[in-house]
C-alpha cells in the first residue's frame, strides 16, 4: 500500500468513527428518559433536612436537592390522599377532577377513575415507555375501570385502597388485580409490606433497564400506623426528641415511630438511586419526588419533629400546612445542581410536564401547566397558572400570584367564610386581610364559582339533613 493510500485510509477511518460518535451522540439526545417519581404518604413541607427539617435525618433525598432542583412554591393535589393522587395522575385539579375526596367502598378499594379519562400512565404507554406503581393506588377497586392496570399501568404491585394500606403487616398485597398471599402468615411480624414493595419496585427498574420506564414509587411510608419491624431508629429518635420512652409497639409511641418510618423512606429513595446506578441508568433518570398532602401529626406530636414548620394548618385542611408540598427534581445534565425555583405549581402539572418530555399530545381538558421549562432553567418560556384551585368537602382554595384565598363552609348555616392572606408577606396564614381587601375578595368569590363544575358524588357542600317531624 503506497503513503498515498495509507493517507487515504487513515482518513477514511476518522471520518468513519466521528460519523459514529456523532451518531451515538445524537442517539443519546434522543433517549426518552426514564421517569421515576417518588411520592411520600403524609410527610410535612419541613420535614427534610433540604426544607429546612432539624431532627428527621433524610440524606439521600437531599442529596438529590442538592444535585436537583428544589420547588419553594409547589403544591400537592389536595389535602387528603385520594383525590391528590387523583390529579397528580389526571392533570385535573379538584374543581375538575372525577376524584374529589376519599370515599372508600364497602369492599376493597375506592370509587374509580373513570375509563375515559388519560392518566399519565397512558400517555407515557403511548410513547413507548413501560409503566408500574408500586405502593398505595386508592383510585379504584380491584378489576374496575380505576384499577391500575385500566389506567396505563403495566405493572402494579401494593395496595389497591387506603384501608387496607393501614396496615404494614398485612397478609396479602395486590399484584395487578390479584391478591398475592404471604407466605409468612403464620409467622406475625415476619414479613413488612414497605421492604416488599420496595424490592418489587427494584425489580421493575432492573427488568426493564434497557427500555425507557415510568416507576410510580408510591409508599405508605410514613402515613400512620407507624407499623415498622423492630428498629434500632426508634430508640435512636426518642432520645433525639426526648419523646417518653415506652413500648416500642405501643400507638403511644408515635414520635420516634414516625421518625423511623420517615428515615426508612429515605433509606428506600438512596436504594432506587443505587439501583439506577448501578445499572448505567442515573444519567439518562428524571427523578420527582413530593407528599401527596401535609402532616397528619398533631400539633403535640409535632413540636417535637416540627415535620410541617410554622406553616398553618395540617392534613385535611386548606392552609398552607395541608396543601404545601417539597418537590426535589433530579435529571443529570438537564437541571442545574444546587439550583431552585420559585415558580407556582401543583400535582396537575406533572402530566403536562411528561407529555412535553415525550413529544405527546396534551390532552384538552387538563389543568395542569408543563413545568420542564423551569426544569431546564429557560424560565423566560415558563407559562404561569392564572390561579391554583383545590376543593374537598365544605372547603376550597385559592392561589392567585402572592395571594391566597381560604374558603370555609359552615357545616349548619353553609354559610361561606373566606379568609385571603399576602402569602409573601405573610406566608404562615397569620394575618387575615378579607375585610380590607372587599375588590380582590369579590375576585376570589367570583373564581371559586366558575373554577369548578358540581360532583354529584362528591358535593361541594353537603347539605344539611333535616331534622325528622314527629307525627302524633
Amino acid at each position: 500500500m503506497t503513503t498515498k493510500n495509507i493517507l487515504a485510509f487513515a482518513i477514511l477511518l476518522a471520518t468513519l468513527g466521528m460519523q459514529a460518535q456523532e451518531t451515538k451522540n445524537s442517539s443519546k439526545n434522543n433517549k426518552k428518559p426514564n421517569i421515576v417519581f417518588i411520592l411520600a404518604d403524609d410527610m410535612g413541607y419541613n420535614e427534610l433536612g433540604s426544607y429546612g427539617g432539624k431532627i428527621i435525618e433524610t440524606p439521600n433525598i437531599d442529596q438529590l436537592a442538592k444535585e436537583g432542583m428544589k420547588f419553594s412554591n409547589h403544591y400537592c393535589g389536595s389535602n387528603i390522599c385520594a383525590p391528590s393522587r387523583g390529579t397528580l395522575m389526571t392533570g385535573k385539579h379538584t374543581g375538575h377532577a372525577h376524584i374529589r375526596d376519599n370515599k372508600p367502598l364497602p369492599y376493597e378499594g375506592n370509587e374509580p377513575i373513570p375509563a375515559a379519562e388519560i392518566t399519565v400512565a397512558e400517555i407515557l404507554k403511548t410513547a413507548g415507555y413501560t409503566t408500574g406503581a408500586f405502593g398505595k393506588w386508592g383510585l379504584g377497586y380491584p378489576a374496575s375501570e380505576g384499577s391500575p392496570n385500566n389506567q396505563g399501568f403495566d405493572q402494579f404491585y401494593g395496595y389497591n385502597g387506603q384501608i387496607h394500606a393501614h396496615n404494614y403487616f398485612t397478609s396479602y398485597l395486590r399484584k395487578n388485580d390479584l391478591v398475592e398471599l404471604n407466605t409468612n402468615i403464620d409467622t406475625p411480624y415476619s414479613a413488612y409490606s414497605a421492604d416488599i414493595i420496595k424490592d418489587r419496585a427494584l425489580e421493575f427498574v432492573a427488568a426493564n433497564k434497557d427500555n425507557p420506564f415510568f416507576l410510580y414509587f408510591c409508599p405508605t411510608l410514613p402515613h400512620e400506623p407507624y407499623h415498622q419491624p423492630d428498629d434500632k431508629t426508634l430508640e435512636y429518635y426518642a432520645k433525639k426528641t426526648g419523646f417518653p420512652i415506652g413500648d416500642a409497639h405501643s400507638e403511644d409511641f408515635s414520635v420516634p415511630k414516625y421518625a423511623a418510618l420517615s428515615s426508612r423512606l429515605d433509606q428506600e429513595v438512596g436504594e432506587i438511586v443505587a439501583k439506577l446506578k448501578e445499572l448505567n441508568l442515573l444519567d439518562d433518570t428524571l427523578i420527582i419526588f413530593a407528599s401527596d398532602n401535609g402532616s397528619a401529626l398533631t400539633k403535640e406530636e409535632d413540636s417535637y419533629l416540627h415535620t410541617g414548620g410554622d406553616l398553618r394548618g395540617r392534613k385535611s385542611e386548606v392552609y398552607e400546612g395541608g396543601i404545601k408540598s417539597p418537590l426535589i427534581a433530579f435529571w443529570k445534565g438537564k437541571i442545574i445542581p444546587g439550583s431552585s425555583s420559585n415558580h407556582i405549581s401543583a400535582f396537575w402539572d406533572f402530566l403536562p410536564t411528561c407529555a412535553e418530555i415525550v413529544k405527546a399530545k396534551t390532552p384538552e381538558n387538563i389543568d395542569g401547566i408543563s413545568y420542564l421549562p423551569t426544569l431546564l432553567g429557560k424560565t423566560d418560556k415558563q407559562k404561569q397558572h392564572d390561579y391554583l384551585y383545590w376543593e374537598r368537602s365544605q372547603s376550597q382554595a385559592i392561589r392567585k400570584g402572592d395571594m391566597k384565598a381560604d374558603f370555609v363552609y359552615d357545616k349548619t348555616s353553609q354559610k361561606q367564610n373566606i379568609e385571603i392572606y399576602n402569602l409573601a408577606q405573610d406566608p404562615f396564614e397569620k394575618n387575615n386581610l378579607a375585610e380590607t381587601m372587599p375588590e380582590l375578595k369579590a375576585e376570589f368569590v367570583k373564581i371559586a364559582q366558575t373554577a369548578r363544575v358540581e360532583s354529584e358524588i362528591f358535593p361541594l357542600v353537603k347539605k344539611a339533613k333535616k331534622a325528622k317531624v314527629k307525627t302524633h
